[in-house]
């Protein structure tokens, strides 16, 4: 092999013209002794070419690594001409040549555009190869180097002695630009730097990015030891610990742990034999499971669930009937019908020393405070106390569970109550039972049957647990706006305890007790700061709350709190304040009800009627007009099919006894009666209209104006008989919101009188009926 100092006369003799083998990896720069594998033919063709004549070659970089069938104008315009030092051929057909690179050349003319590409060159020397920068930028250079080849496992000893043995600048920018991890265009750019200077400048650039490159390759290696040294010493810790815990007899890993904490607890706890025997096979099979086992978590949490429901039979307490009518006269105001019924029925349950078969069903409308009854009565009785919803809820699973074969399974809601609550007797409070759904997914209600029925509920079977579990002596309390939306069977399994709404009176009365102070409180106030007095909670009553409940007066008296407020801090107007009719309408605006909409009578063929809704009751004006045209009636105001039945009764029934009042027959002959109930929007629907209608019909024909404060209720047969209606306390309570003096009822519901307290009847008379004369003649002043 030549050395160097053999290889430099050869600059006078370089060939001007050179064949070029193209490189589509990165340059190769000048000073280097190295091996070439040449596969294609046309490179073969070359070589062989070269060797016959003075053995040179140009080495060009292809601009595009990727380009095949290379032609001139794909070539850099700088390159490398090497000396062909020796050629070998191989056995597949290539061949692998030894080249010594010697100089920089640039091609000034393609003289032959494709294979063999053969191009006139200009040789480029070093410039600016002295100074002192130079020597500084080469002894910075061999020295951050040292550094990188310390580092790095890919320099080996042989690469360091050759850098530190060249002693040209340019060579060993070149030398180090050759062995470093950068880009193709970025060596192909060093290449083309002719000024020595600048030249090193880019390199040691380079050097630093590689530098940078190693020290956070550095510091992930130390992380990734870290780990493992890490983790490690956690295992020989644990086998440790393992051998430890054997030696001792205690459990050695997380599954044998759970293990026995679930058979010290199933030991403990008094299960049934019926349960007993099936719950200890589950946790036989779980000691056999593989921890990594999709069955494994399963059972854990159906163990887990076992263990955590109360299966002891519960601590009977004595029934202080004393305490429980103090804590119910506290938490709420009046209602003392429904507060006997309670009372009566812990009495019996006092008695009998026992809570199964519990249950009660609180109808009434929203804002008349069923769900804070249902608390009361858990606090008089000293249980805990679960509410849910099943308002909506269209699967049975939610009532029952899910079985363990689907992913997710889990109890129903009963089941999962007890476990939140760790008590065998709590209170649970099932709200909005009359909005239940029906799906695909089964029927709900259906599912509540077992749970609800004292015969079947001692061995109640949830789907999830597939276990008998005894849920008589939870205490169930169910409220409902309505009854009629309740499946009869379900409604058969619950005692009814109506809550009715509320007068004006008694609005007043809960508002100063219970809903001003703790507004007061919710917004920040002292109960000195901010006074009412009675005219103006009535007039929040009337004006802004007319509904059976307290909702709406809550929702009001908070508002009018918030303003407050907002006055007190933005305003800097100062408390106390007095609230005033006058104040109550600048802060809640204009009345939503006003007194005039109170429903009046104005002349013939009106008469009001009392209606019982869901929300509690309320008064109907019934309004008829007749029309010269063809004879019979016409009925609007979205009635029912059993409101038009009654309809058609009464005009059959006022026609038949029109003759005996002077009415002549032509009258229905050539009229068309048009009969409305507003509010047109609002569908209506019942009997209990029957007596109103004919009212009305008989006041239009009659051309008398009826009584402007008589409402009345009852259904009309054909024959005249007044047939009993219900809803009578509702409706006697919308009667008197509407200031209503007297009220016909049928004397069928007499018996209902006595349900409605001393205060609501009072100043209202009430006239009991059997037939429809006897109506008629309370109907005109």
């Amino acid at each position: 092999m030549s050395t160097p100092q053999e290889i430099v006369p050869a600059n006078m003799v370089l060939p001007n013209k050179l064949y070029v083998v193209p490189l589509s990896g990165k340059p190769i720069f000048p000073g280097i002794f190295s091996p070439m594998m040449i596969n294609s033919a046309p490179e073969m063709e070359i070589i062989e070419s070269s060797i016959s004549q003075d053995g040179m070659i140009g080495l060009v970089l292809l601009k595009d690594e990727d380009t095949e069938n290379p032609a001139g104008e794909d070539l850099h315009r700088v390159g490398t001409v090497a000396k062909i030092v020796k050629r070998i051929h191989l056995p597949d057909g290539g061949m692998n040549v030894f080249i010594s690179t010697l100089k920089r050349f640039r091609i000034k003319k393609i003289l032959n555009d494709s294979a063999p590409i053969t191009v006139a060159v200009e040789y480029l020397d070093d410039t600016d190869e002295t100074g002192d920068e130079v020597k500084a930028l080469t002894r910075s250079l061999i020295s951050e180097m040292k550094q990188v080849s310390e580092n790095n496992p890919f320099f080996s000893e042989e690469m360091r002695l050759n850098m530190v043995n060249i002693d040209h600048p340019g060579k060993i920018a070149d030398f180090i630009t050759s062995i470093l991890n950068i880009d193709r265009n970025e060596q192909q750019d060093v290449l083309e730097t002719i000024k020595v200077r600048k030249r090193m400048e880019k390199v040691l650039l380079f050097i630093k990015k590689e530098q940078e490159l190693l020290r956070i390759q550095k510091k992930i290696q130390n992380q990734i030891n870290e780990k493992i040294e890490k983790s490690q010493r956690e295992y020989f810790l644990k086998e440790q610990l393992k051998v430890i815990k054997q030696e001792l007899g205690m459990p050695t890993d997380a599954k044998t742990s759970e293990h026995q904490r679930f058979k010290e607890a199933i030991e403990k706890l008094k299960l049934p034999e019926e349960v007993r025997e099936p719950v200890e096979q589950e946790l036989e099979k779980f000691s056999l499971m593989e921890p990594n086992s999709s069955e494994f978590t399963v059972t854990r949490n159906y163990l887990d669930t076992i263990i955590t429901l109360p299966w002891a039979e519960p601590e009977r307490r004595e029934i202080d009937i004393e305490q429980a009518r103090l804590i119910l006269d506290a938490d709420h105001y009046g209602l003392e019908d429904v507060k006997e019924r309670i009372l009566e029925f812990l009495t019996v349950r006092k008695l009998k020393q026992d809570f199964k078969g519990s249950i009660v069903c609180l109808v009434g409308p929203p804002g008349v405070g069923k769900t804070s009854v249902g608390k009361s009565i858990a606090k008089s009785l000293g249980k805990e106390f679960f509410r849910f919803s099943v308002g909506g809820m269209r699967d049975e699973a939610e009532i029952k569970g899910h079985r363990r074969t689907y992913v997710g399974a889990m109890p129903g809601k009963i089941i999962q109550g007890l476990k939140i609550v760790k008590k065998k007797d709590p209170v649970f409070m099932i709200d909005e039972i009359d909005k239940l759904g029906q799906s695909h997914q089964g029927d709900p209600s259906s599912a509540l049957l077992e749970v609800l029925d004292p015969e079947q509920n001692v061995a109640f079977r949830d789907h999830y647990l597939d276990l008998p579990f005894d849920v008589s002596d939870i205490f169930f309390i169910t409220t409902a706006n309505t009854l009629d939306s309740i499946p009869p069977a379900l409604l058969d399994r619950m005692e009814v305890i109506r809550l009715s709404g509320y007068i004006d009176e008694e609005k007043v009365a809960i508002a100063r007790k219970y809903i001003i102070p703790k507004s007061l409180e919710r917004t920040g106030f002292k109960k000195k700061d901010v006074s009412y007095n009675k005219t103006s909670m009535l007039s929040i009553a009337n004006g802004y709350a007319r509904e059976a409940g307290m909702r709406n007066f809550e929702k009001a008296v908070d508002k009018i709190h918030r303003k407050l407020a907002r006055r007190m801090v933005l305003e800097s107007h100062q408390p106390p304040y007095k609230v005033t009719p006058e104040l109550v309408e600048e802060l809640l605006g204009k009345p939503s009800f006003r007194g005039d909409e109170v429903k009046k009578i104005t002349g013939p063929g009106m008469a009001v009627g009392l209606a019982w809704t869901q929300y509690g009751g309320d008064t109907l004006m019934i309004e008829a007009i007749a029309n010269p045209g063809k004879e019979g009636i016409n009925l609007t105001g979205q009635l029912g099919a059993v409101m038009q039945e009654s309809a058609k009764i009464a005009y059959t029934y006022v026609r038949h006894l029109a003759g005996t009042f002077g009415v002549e027959r032509e009258f229905f002959e050539n009229n068309q009666i048009h009969l409305h109930i507003p509010a047109g929007a609002t569908p209506k629907d019942g009997p209990s209209a029957g007596i109103t209608m004919a009212s009305a019909l008989l006041s239009l024909v009659l051309g008398k104006t009826i009584n402007t404060r008589l409402a009345m209720t009852g259904e009309l047969s054909l024959v005249g008989e007044v047939l009993p209606i219900g809803g009578l306390k509702e409706k006697t309570i919308a009667a008197r919101r509407s200031k209503i003096k007297d009220i016909v009822i049928p004397r069928a519901n007499e018996r209902d009188l006595d349900e409605i307290p001393e205060h609501v009847r009072k100043g209202i008379r009430f006239h009991s009926v059997d037939t429809m004369e006897q109506v008629i003649d309370k109907l005109f002043p």
